[in-house]
């Protein structure tokens, strides 16, 4: 057999193994062995089911107990800390009487997703019905663990969402496939995130479940955001949480072929007990947890707020007569159509869809516009070096039509909510700027191909972009920089307009949220909440943790030439070879005549700021000259990105 067929041959049989599915007498079967293996003990036999008393559960009561018919009241946290948002989770769960709702994108099996199942399954057993609901693509990636959840106790429950070629996990060969056969629903993913606790608190945000979103990562972690809300929109999120999980995508693990498989060969498994990397940490935090002061500080950060909102998709916008926008999508532009004086933006990846651009391009031409400045990454600290790529493209698209003050998220902030402690690595010092040159000349010196790292870096599991989830692992790797030491990339979704309205969600405002992903976000339309968010995005804008993008100084010959024909080149679709940008990065000098950062529409903003290049502490090699080919081909990978 020519090597030409027996290839065929194998993508034929490849395509055949994983396009086979349960017959229905094999799923009910399999449905019956985990049906049969979970068991029905609980560790209580008290009516709130042992659970253990909280002063941010309580905030849910007394919400309840203060609202009234027309007059509703809540209770708001923002949870900036990764470690706040991981300790709110774990007391949250152990405060629970009747129901857990937990549904993500992302939960992975590091210490944080174990010590997660540990805390839902140990729930399970006090007497509280468990609810867990995870997206097909990045969620519990091992066959045993989904097969042994299956059947580990009759209190809980997992459920899939959009299980593409009916298999809970697939891999590489098989995403392959699916995104031959099944493109669109491939990339038609569940990004909603929620825990909702007996009905009455709930959480929601970027965070997922995983080391990177509670500084437990030694190489990258993710600054990220999360809103406690307790009160009457929790029954909002009841109905949209209950909604997915009715949806005919939703399907037990035991229905999806390699999940039912595992079990008609050899039943119910046991839950894989794979020791913690770090157990110390993971018995600190569990014992903060239990720490009543710790608990009722943060409790009594939550801010008194009235009416709330809960804007969320549902499953029916993954169908074809789903109208867009959609609904979270739609409520969002409607809020920034509001604005007068500023838009207060935050979003890890910079990259609009067609009728985001045309809302802001609508604002910018008002004849009193409000200001707009974007919180978003740089290409040395984002998790998406081709997302970035897109941005990059049209930079000066966003700062002249658009009129956007643009920061971009350094790799090292000085003055970030993160605890580096948390962390476990062990942390160089702080170089100087010589120190860094050098260390850049050396890197350049010593490499011949992008091979060579000035640290080591893990392959991404929490990229959250479907289209390079199983992409080769050069496509997925951060670019390397110039010096080592903890990543911190920005991962939090946030909106403020005119300091009345804050928004707190998962929603990237990209046209993969608006089109291809299911989203959610609380919106509080309460002055001091407002301000308290802005002040957290403004800390994440500061010179200390962002650089400034401005335009560049005008060349001394040929400007207007110049000009043009990098507007032309941008305008390309593809082959958008033109070298040189509208615009650069700039770093804040201050000085006597220099108090504070100015706006780059400033006239003296070249005073008080110098340009630092277009990459900034990045070490160059492939991944620059990457993004500049993406920046040029790359512009129909938008509505995916």
């Amino acid at each position: 057999m020519s090597r030409g067929r027996h290839a065929l041959a194998l993508l034929l049989a490849l395509a055949c193994a994983a396009c086979a599915t349960l017959s229905p007498a094999q799923r009910t079967h399999s449905a019956q062995i985990a049906q049969a293996a979970r068991a029905t003990a609980l560790d209580c036999d008290r009516a709130d089911a042992c659970a253990r008393p909280s002063s941010l559960h309580r905030l849910g009561a007394r919400a309840f107990a203060q609202s009234a018919p027309g007059a509703p009241r809540h209770y708001a946290l923002l949870l900036d800390q990764g470690q706040d948002a991981l300790l709110a989770r774990i007391d949250l769960i152990r405060s629970a009487r009747t129901s857990i709702d937990l549904q993500t994108y992302i939960f992975d099996e590091d210490d944080a997703g174990h010590l997660f199942l540990d805390e839902l399954l140990a729930a399970a057993r006090r007497g509280v019905r468990v609810r867990l609901l995870v997206d097909q693509l990045s969620a519990l990636k091992r066959v045993d663990t989904l097969a042994a959840l299956a059947g580990a106790h009759a209190n809980f429950s997992l459920r899939i969402y959009n299980p593409v070629l009916g298999r809970a996990r697939l891999s590489y060969p098989q995403y392959l496939l699916a995104a031959a056969c099944c493109w669109q629903r491939l990339n038609q993913r569940m990004h909603s995130k929620l825990l909702l606790v007996d009905g009455t608190v709930g959480i929601t945000g970027g965070r997922n479940y995983q080391d990177d979103y509670y500084d437990w990562n030694d190489e990258y972690n993710f600054r990220d955001r999360d809103v406690l809300v307790a009160g009457p929109v929790a029954q909002a999120m009841a109905a949209n949480f209950q909604a997915f999980w009715d949806d005919e995508r939703s399907l037990p693990p035991a229905q999806l072929h390699d999940v039912g498989r595992r079990l008609l060969r050899s039943g119910v498994p046991a839950l894989p007990q794979a020791p913690f990397e770090h157990p110390r940490r993971v018995a600190q935090v569990a014992r903060a947890a239990d720490d009543s002061a710790r608990i009722d500080a943060l409790a009594a950060a939550a801010l008194p707020v009235g009416a709330v909102a809960y804007i969320a998709d549902l499953p029916r916008k993954h169908r074809a007569e789903q109208p867009l926008p959609a609904p979270a999508s739609g409520e969002l532009r409607t809020l920034i159509e509001s604005a007068r004086d500023e838009v207060l933006l935050q979003t890890p990846y910079l990259v609009l869809s067609q009728p985001a651009q045309d809302l802001f391009r609508a604002l910018h031409r008002r004849a009193s516009p409000p200001r707009v400045i974007v919180s978003t990454n740089s290409l040395a600290s984002t998790d998406s070096f081709i997302t970035y790529a897109l941005s990059y493209k049209y930079k000066r698209r966003y700062l002249r039509d658009f009129g956007f003050e643009i920061h971009e998220f350094k790799p090292f902030p000085a003055d970030a909510p993160i605890d580096l402690a948390a962390t476990g690595a062990t942390l160089p010092p702080v170089p100087s700027e010589e120190e860094i040159a050098q260390a850049r000349a050396r890197l350049l010196a010593a490499r011949a191909d992008d091979g060579a790292h000035a640290q080591r870096y893990r392959r991404p599991l929490q990229s959250e972009y479907a289209a390079l989830r199983y992409a080769r692992r050069s496509a997925n790797e951060r670019v390397p920089l110039a010096r080592a030491g903890v990543r911190i990339g920005l991962h939090a979704k946030s909106l403020v307009v005119d300091e009345r309205v804050g928004v707190v969600g998962t929603h990237n405002f990209d046209p993969r949220s608006d089109h291809y992903n299911t989203e959610s976000a609380v919106v509080i339309d309460d002055p001091a909440f407002a301000r308290a968010l802005a002040a957290s995005i403004r800390r994440d804008i500061a010179p200390g943790n962002a650089w400034t993008i401005a335009r560049r100084p005008d060349p001394p010959l040929f400007s207007g030439l110049e000009y043009t024909l990098a507007k032309i080149s941008e305008r390309m679709p593809i082959f958008d070879l033109w070298p040189v940008r509208y615009a650069t990065s700039y770093e804040f000098v201050p000085g006597p005549d220099c108090p504070a950062p100015r706006s780059p529409f400033d006239p003296a903003f070249g005073v008080c700021h110098r340009p630092v290049g277009d990459f900034p502490e990045v070490a160059l090699g492939l991944k620059p000259l990457l993004t500049r080919i993406f920046t040029a081909f790359g512009a129909g990978l938008a509505p995916i990105l």
